[in-house]
């Protein structure tokens, strides 16, 4: 009879992952409009943490310990780039109730599913925050302020509270004229990216792709620094895309002259499975706003309408639409009859089309030509 496994295979103390060191449970700060929106902690070595009750949302989790670890300054943190002035780990099945790490993902009959995400700036940057952040870390959590004014005053800074409020109602002017003030809104907006709720996701890329084409105006490199951070969040095959890829189409449709030269970036991203049906939809966008820079690439999105994933099938009809690519034709009359449906975002609302009814739009389009 086999024997039970050892006891450190089914828990463990949580500790840095950058010097081994045991930390302290996360912890909710003074609510203000730019503190943690997560439970946070640091390290003695310097590293900070924020917890990702899920383990499904590490893209918000990494914006909150980066921001965190630089004291909440947005303007510094913008300007970090990864390895050279931060390095980032991630420590999955974190148990908040026990303080715990879970191996197997599972404890007295419950998943555990959090994750801490670390970020530890170099020793330079350490010097400069560490202390802040120490205090800010001894101050006690307050219940956050409620009552916020739903629109937006000059001179004021846009809180996460207010944005969220917008891109729920899709508030479009509100986010614009506060994207003219302040910069910090394309990370704000990249936390909504991964909502629960895929028409706030949807929604919040598409106002990240105007406010960037507004802020582009006066500073291109920190949209340029935005673009890389997002397609480079790709690389991390265990976590979800949510709506990332949808951003950066928008982004690099409303500003395609400035960002035509990502593309590159994009097209490998075609080769994995489980990102097909995201890039597809993000180079329709970029299609729609330049066919020129696609067209090339029409009998590659031809051999995705006998895809098996109705998404995939979908999406590489609307490029092929706004392409205008007549050589698709016979292709495009065989899915006449597909009922297959999926969900199309436009203009703030989620609407549901069939891949059939999608390829005779694309065919009468084609007509008219």
């Amino acid at each position: 009879m086999r024997g039970r496994p050892p006891l450190k295979d089914y828990i463990q103390i949580p500790r840095c992952p950058f010097c081994g060191m045991n930390i302290e449970r996360p912890q909710e700060v003074v609510a203000t409009a730019n503190s943690p929106g997560v439970p946070v902690g640091s390290c003695t070595c310097g590293a900070v943490y924020a917890f990702d009750v899920s383990g499904r949302n590490l893209g918000s989790a990494f914006i909150e310990a980066l921001v965190f670890a630089c004291n909440m300054d947005w303007d510094m943190a913008w300007g970090l780039l990864p390895d050279k002035d931060y390095r980032e780990e991630i420590v999955k099945n974190y148990d908040p109730q026990n303080h715990l790490i879970i191996p197997g993902g599972f404890f007295e009959g419950r998943k555990i599913a959090g994750a801490l995400y670390f970020i530890r700036l170099n020793r330079d940057m350490l010097e400069v925050t560490r202390r802040s952040v120490t205090k800010l870390l001894d101050r006690p959590a307050i219940s956050h302020v409620s009552g916020e004014k739903a629109d937006f005053n000059e001179g004021k800074k846009v809180s996460k509270k207010e944005l969220e409020a917008w891109v729920k109602e899709y508030r479009v002017e509100s986010v614009l004229r506060a994207a003219r003030q302040d910069h910090k809104i394309l990370w704000l907006l990249r936390r909504l990216l991964c909502a629960g709720d895929p028409l706030i996701r949807m929604r919040a890329a598409d106002l990240m792709g105007k406010a960037a084409k507004i802020i582009v105006l006066a500073n291109p490199g920190i949209v340029s620094e935005l673009l890389k951070a997002l397609i480079n969040s790709l690389a991390d095959t265990g976590a979800s895309s949510w709506a990332t890829l949808d951003a950066v189409g928008e982004i690099m449709g409303n500003s395609i002259d400035t960002f035509s030269g990502y593309l590159p970036a994009l097209l490998p991203l075609l080769h994995e499975d489980h990102l097909q049906a995201d890039v597809l939809r993000a180079l329709h966008r970029i299609a729609a706003a330049n066919p020129e820079l696609l067209r090339k690439f029409s009998s590659l999105f031809i051999s995705f309408l006998g895809d098996s994933n109705p998404e995939v099938r979908g999406y590489a009809v609307l490029i092929l639409g706004a392409l205008g690519e007549t050589g698709a034709r016979t292709e495009l009359e065989s899915l006449r009859g597909d009922n297959s449906e999926i969900a199309l975002y436009e203009s703030g609302r989620l609407i549901k089309k069939s891949v059939g009814r999608l390829a005779e739009e694309a065919l009468r389009d084609m007509n008219q030509l």
